[in-house]
């Protein structure tokens, strides 16, 4: 039976570059997520008898919200819903099989790398029919209706059984439980030389992979050691967890410190990666080496061509503002495109979907291609596989020999964490009074070339979005670059990014913040950021 129950607005709902997400004791007050959710539905068209795809990333809370949303589904009119065995799908297998059923859309259940558990995060978004996350003007139309909503719709009927694969009924509607695994393994196996990455493994190559408890254990366990023949215990903490072991799924050198130990260590395997809570997110760790994201992507996309995937080349590279210049070499020496634009996957959406770019990445740890509309943890770890196979040389040989083809860009993010917010706004502000004198100016031996407010003009729908962080680049190809992120009650975040392009192949092994001390200096010494903050260093150095 259907049925229609009155509710009440909250007033924090508003959606952000990936949905809405809070703790989960919000997510639990009454008719919280199904306001939610109802707004969603009441914010789209066309959807009538269409097929919806929902899961998520086996956080706490999980299966109660995909009940609620397959319920509501049915009440408002879709057709089917598909949904991953046990509530799972990670992002992008969800795009993935949003793109592959031609769904009308998807709900994703995700708070992305945050921690899990009882007073946890948790996470609700949209992604639409190309399989990735919705656009700005849908979560603001989703929002709007948030602050007016007055009734949902839902069935009432018992909950279904998520961990049988097969087709039940809500009512008239389809839901369909679905593999997670294989559609996507399918995916990889179309993109990658299974076979070489095969015959590298049985060689004696030893892959370490920490699944973090989260969603991509399972994918991991499927590919790296069923299809890929990595040895059993290749693939580590691959069972999901509610609350991921009381562990924090982000996938860097702090929270995956003793996957980092594991690969500095004399008798290291030889390639070592972790993702993060949804999947999306990856860490790369050769024997002896972490890659940074940035040098990661400008790799990746220097030697994709090595997978069969890829082997017609890359039709233009993307990367986020913040993310350092080393893809931009590679795209000035394939011939081919490269896009900058502000943080956020959805800003690459519209370049994937007009053939404009081929991969894309995130200084953030996110790296990801064409075959779906989010970014890939897995995909990536697979690319490199390929080339490590193809080129029958060690991640580390790899990384130096792209240095001195390319030149090596140390980078690295400085985060001054609950920083007052008047003191912040105020450390941007003066910055931007400043940008008009800075070029030409000499800070000892550097000199600044251009100083701007970086705005983005999207070239396929034309949009235009202002004040996406200030840039001060320096001749010779190092820059600056501050952002504001987190604005709120309680303070803002400062990120400050540091870059130096170094041409020089014997100053190719130097100590990134060594590497980095003038630039640091002169970024402190432009922007008065301890004398406005207060901090004499940084909260976090990545």
């Amino acid at each position: 039976m259907m049925i229609t129950v009155s509710t009440n607005p909250y007033g924090d709902q508003k959606p952000g570059t990936s949905g809405l997400r809070k703790k989960v004791p919000v997510f639990q007050q009454k008719n919280y997520a199904e306001n939610f959710i109802q707004s969603i539905f009441d914010s789209l068209e066309g959807y009538e008898g269409e097929t919806l795809v929902i899961g998520g990333d086996g956080r706490y809370y999980n299966r109660e919200v995909i009940q609620k949303a397959i319920k509501m589904a049915a009440a408002n009119g879709f057709g089917r819903v598909l949904v991953g065995r046990g509530g799972i799908l990670s992002t992008p297998a969800a795009s993935n099989v949003i793109r592959k059923n031609k769904a009308f859309g998807g709900i994703v259940l995700s708070a992305s790398h945050n921690p899990g558990g009882p007073t946890e995060d948790f996470g609700i978004k949209y992604n639409v029919g190309n399989g990735g996350p919705a656009p700005e003007r849908v979560t603001d139309a989703i929002f709007a209706r948030t602050q007016a909503i007055d009734s949902y719709r839902i069935a009432d009927v018992p909950d279904i059984n998520l961990d049988v694969e097969g087709t039940q009924h809500v009512e008239e509607m389809a839901v369909t439980v679905i593999d997670p695994v294989a559609d996507y393994a399918e995916l990889m196996e179309s993109l990658f030389d299974f076979a070489a990455i095969r015959a590298l493994i049985a060689g004696g190559f030893r892959v370490a992979f920490d699944a973090m408890s989260a969603v991509t254990g399972p994918y991991a366990k499927e590919i790296l050691e069923k299809r890929l023949g990595a040895p059993k215990g290749s693939v580590m903490n691959f069972i999901p967890l509610p609350d991921f072991g009381g562990h924090h799924p982000d996938p860097n050198l702090v929270h995956a410190r003793a996957l980092y130990e594991t690969m500095m260590a004399p008798d290291a395997p030889d390639f070592g990666a972790a993702s993060d809570g949804d999947g999306d997110r990856n860490l790369i760790i050769g024997r002896g080496i972490f890659v940074t994201p940035s040098d990661s992507l400008a790799i990746l996309a220097a030697n994709a061509h090595l997978a069969p995937g890829y082997a017609q080349g890359l039709a233009g590279i993307a990367r986020s503002m913040p993310t350092s210049g080393a893809a931009d070499r590679v795209a000035e020496k394939l011939g081919i495109s490269l896009y900058e634009t502000p943080t956020g996957w959805k800003f690459f959406g519209n370049l994937l979907d007009e053939g404009l770019a081929t991969i894309c990445g995130e200084e953030s740890a996110g790296t990801g291609s064409n075959h779906v509309r989010e970014k890939d943890g897995l995909w990536a770890v697979l690319l490199w596989l390929n080339i490590l196979a193809a080129r029958k040389e060690s991640a580390l040989d790899i990384v130096q020999k792209h240095w001195a083809a390319y030149g090596r860009n140390y980078y690295s993010r400085h985060d001054y964490e609950a920083v007052d917010t008047e003191a912040a706004n105020g450390l941007m502000a003066a910055l931007r009074e400043k940008l008009a004198g800075l070029a030409g100016k000499s800070y000892g031996a550097l000199k600044v070339e251009t100083a701007d407010d970086f705005s983005y003009h999207d070239p396929v729908d034309k949009s235009v979005s202002m004040n996406q962080g200030i840039r001060i680049l320096f001749e010779g190809g190092s820059r600056v670059v501050f952002r504001l992120s987190g604005t709120g009650t309680s303070g803002a975040t400062l990120r400050v990014y540091i870059e130096r392009y170094e041409p020089d192949p014997a100053r190719h092994d130097l100590d990134t913040q060594a590497a980095l001390a003038d630039l640091i200096a002169v970024a402190d010494e432009i922007a008065e950021i301890k004398a406005r903050t207060g901090r004499e260093e940084p909260s976090v150095i990545t």
